[in-house]
């Protein structure tokens, strides 16, 4: 490469920002770092936050599910003292109204003061929330983290329970506790959870470079994995012929001429022929290859220079109050929706509501061992097309601590990064079922992802299209999405053990658009002829080339 054959313009968010006009690409990449698989976060983008590994195939084992020793946060005689100290007039409100809630013997007026307990909780815990960006004692993160206000609110064995789970995240997966996501929000970590451009003040200048640096290391990631693809590619074609090559050297003397070879042979000529096809799909490969080697510079050179930025602007982030409180107020309304209208919304973990064992809380590793239960059933849970290149990327999954049974997915993806961001989707810590709690979560995700990806032709195109045409076809009514969640959890509690549950036709197209893993087809080729059929659909359309 010479000259500036490789050197794209800057980004025009980044240049308007700057206040330049353009930019070169800066001197070239090393390309170790692609072709080598180093796994490195560009620079300024915080490997716990958004950052994903492609290469990853599964989760890591669980090694432990609680701690074997526990802590001694729940046993200070001060926790509930020091929960409340500092917030201010609605400290006092939240605990007087608390002390009623707690102590009225009428059935009547403790409804009452149940129910006026709830707003005014809400904003003593934003009061809290606000904090989290600092050094805030262990009782108000718990008191974020599992809604627990006071440890004798909950039994002996629960206390003992709740000071076994592991604290931090060890395990470096996007499953984060209330008060860590917000947190992650505040220092502009994790992106707010908006449909819109999230606003900065106008003095935060390292959040604005934090926002610019988020939509330019989603166009690396896409342009990285492109250069990948297109690299390996090129070393399947090149080993090709190399062996197509080799063949045609292989020949054979004449019998009445020893100094003279045979014509080529029939299998020699069909290779010539393959060669002449592959070097014009080497030609493709390169010309592809080139446009995103300069994809690729242009994007590492637009983080480079947002990293810089963000250094000389002394590195940290300032916090934002206003993005914690409108990220809070968000979370306030999922955990309205994760409970529902008939469920309880009492805000506080209390023994009397708490009815769940070790593996039935919402715990980081119990949530973790779910997702690769599902994995290890639905294939390409959390896989997303991009440029026709099959990327695992496994959701933020935020946990929400109410009583409520269901989760779901409130974004597929970052707009500004459809290559590489992860979907969000919410789970309740204390459910009836914390599997189905899961699974609902996972199953809107699907839908949701499918449906963006089909976009206008979402009725008419891929997994959405074709359960659209079956729902209207059976003339069914409602919310075709609390359907097809419906149908998601029969399809991997019930069909993947054999157990026919769902329509014909769904059970078609769950086969051809949610595939199980190959251990599971195997399994069921053998129960009966209809999964037999399906397993043998996937045999012919992978000998037409059309799956």
């Amino acid at each position: 490469m010479a000259g500036n054959a490789f050197q794209g313009e800057m980004d025009p968010d980044l240049a308007a920002l700057l206040g330049t006009a353009g930019g070169n690409g800066g001197p070239p990449p090393d390309f170790s770092d692609i072709f080598g698989d180093s796994g490195n976060a560009p620079a300024g983008k915080a490997e716990e936050g958004q950052g994903v590994d492609l290469t990853a195939t599964g989760f890591p084992a669980i090694t432990k599910r609680f701690e074997e020793k526990p802590h001694n946060f729940f046993n200070d005689p001060n926790y509930y003292k020091n929960a409340l100290s500092n917030e201010g007039d609605i400290a006092q409100r939240v605990h007087g109204i608390l002390q009623k809630f707690l102590t009225t013997k009428d059935p009547k007026d403790r409804s009452v003061f149940r129910q006026q307990f709830i707003t005014p909780y809400w904003d003593f815990l934003l009061n809290v929330s606000r904090k989290v960006t600092g050094n805030i004692p262990p009782c108000k993160k718990f008191l974020i983290r599992f809604a627990l206000m006071h440890p004798n609110f909950i039994t002996p064995e629960t206390k003992a329970l709740f000071s076994k789970i592991v604290v931090d995240n060890e395990l470096n997966q996007p499953v984060y506790y209330m008060d860590e996501w917000l947190k992650g929000v505040g220092t502009s970590v994790i992106s707010p959870s908006t449909t819109d451009e999230a606003k900065v003040a106008r003095n935060n200048t390292s959040a604005k470079y934090q926002q610019l640096l988020e939509k330019a290391t989603g166009k690396l990631d896409g342009a990285r994995v492109m250069l990948k693809a297109k690299n390996k590619e090129r070393t399947e074609i090149e080993k090709i012929l190399r062996t197509r090559f080799e063949s045609i050297f292989d020949r054979t003397p004449l019998r009445e001429l020893n100094d003279v070879s045979d014509c080529y042979t029939e299998m020699q000529k069909v290779s010539i022929n393959e060669i002449q096809s592959l070097l014009k799909e080497l030609m493709k490969n390169d010309h592809e290859l080139q446009v995103s080697i300069k994809d690729y510079i242009r994007s590492e050179a637009d983080v480079q220079i947002l990293t810089d930025k963000i250094d000389s602007e002394g590195g940290a982030v300032t916090v934002d109050i206003g993005a914690i409180d409108s990220e809070f107020n968000t979370i306030r309304q999922m955990a309205k929706m994760t409970v529902g209208r008939q469920g309880n919304h009492f805000p506080l973990l209390l023994g009397e509501y708490f009815h769940c064992g070790p593996n039935d809380v919402a715990t980081r590793e119990n949530v973790l061992t779910l997702l690769a239960k599902i994995e290890s059933i639905d294939a390409e849970v959390y896989c997303r097309v991009y440029k026709n290149k099959l990327n695992r990327i496994v959701p933020f999954v935020l946990l929400i601590p109410t009583y409520g049974d269901e989760g779901f997915c409130w974004e597929p993806f970052d707009r500004h990064n459809r290559a590489t961001s992860r979907g969000r989707i919410v789970v309740p810590m204390y459910p009836k079922n914390l599997y189905l709690a899961v699974l609902t979560a996972v199953a809107d995700l699907r839908w949701q992802v499918a449906k963006e990806k089909a976009s206008f032709y979402w009725m008419e195109e891929g997994l959405t299209g074709h359960y659209y045409q079956w729902w209207m076809g059976q003339k069914l009514k409602g919310d075709i999405k609390e359907y097809f969640i419906q149908d998601y959890i029969m399809w991997m509690t019930k069909e993947s053990e054999g157990i026919q549950k769902l329509d014909k036709d769904v059970r078609g197209t769950f086969w051809r658009y949610m595939p199980f893993t190959r251990e599971v087809k195997e399994k069921l080729k053998t129960r009966n002829f209809v999964y037999q059929e399906l397993y043998q659909r996937d045999l012919n359309r992978a000998m037409s080339d059309g799956y």
